[in-house]
């Protein structure tokens, strides 16, 4: 996993702005997405970031980190929405 969204996205989850930068939409989920009024926040799926590091700009809660900057409940939390 290149980048994960901390919970400081709980925030800003309703104005998604790094999902339309990501170029590759690994961003997850889109509010088209079931389950995203149940998600408290947007996570990163490990599997398709290129790590661009593109949303880390984006995002107006500087929620997203770099893994490894990121404390391991973090990168518990992202990895574990897309299993």
């Amino acid at each position: 996993m290149a980048h994960v969204i901390t919970d400081k996205c709980i925030a800003a989850k309703h104005e998604p702005s790094c999902l339309a930068v990501c170029p590759t939409d690994s961003i997850h989920p889109r509010k088209d997405e079931g389950g995203f009024a149940e998600t408290k926040q947007l996570f990163i799926d490990p599997n398709t970031c290129i790590d661009c590091g593109v949303c880390i700009a984006e995002c107006p809660e500087k929620a997203i980190l770099p893994e490894a900057e990121a404390t391991p409940e973090t990168i518990e939390a992202n990895a574990a929405h897309f299993k």
